[in-house]
């Protein structure tokens, strides 16, 4: 699995002009599904997201992890994430899992992030989403957990 987290101000996700997903300061995760991937993947992902430090501490160094700032988080499934731009001018998605694979994994990292981190907010998998966020830094690491 491959997600882009980003640290934020602030984060939504609008889907037919609604609003779905709101956070304040915390982290905006964008997540794609491997063809190989698994549950234990999706697992690993979430902890690394909620753990990964890149907050402030009081030194002004970036020693705190999300849990540690009692910070918000929003997951966004984006299968573009998983592909290959190696060669050529398209993206080939072949690496991808199928939409039916990356709809169950995304499916189990919500249920699991909702017992591990309430409040978790998320975009709708397969909708054509707007997301909006503030980049706190700008901060963003890429974060990869393979099979």
């Amino acid at each position: 699995m491959i997600t882009v987290i980003q640290r934020v101000s602030n984060a939504s996700v609008t889907v037919n002009s609604q609003k779905i997903g709101v956070i304040g300061t915390g982290i905006m995760a964008l997540v794609a599904v491997e063809q190989e991937d698994t549950e234990k993947q999706a697992d690993r992902l979430l902890e690394r997201i909620l753990n990964y430090r890149i907050f402030p501490d009081g030194q002004g160094r970036m020693n705190l992890g999300l849990r540690a700032i009692n910070g918000e988080l929003l997951l966004v499934p984006q299968f573009t994430l998983a592909a290959d731009t190696n060669s050529g001018n398209r993206p080939s998605f072949t690496g991808s899992a199928s939409p039916e694979k990356s709809r169950k994994l995304f499916t189990y990292l919500q249920a699991a992030a909702d017992s591990i981190y309430p409040g978790t907010q998320y975009g709708e998998f397969g909708a054509d989403m707007q997301v909006a966020l503030i980049n706190n830094g700008p901060v963003t690491f890429m974060l990869r957990v393979s099979a």
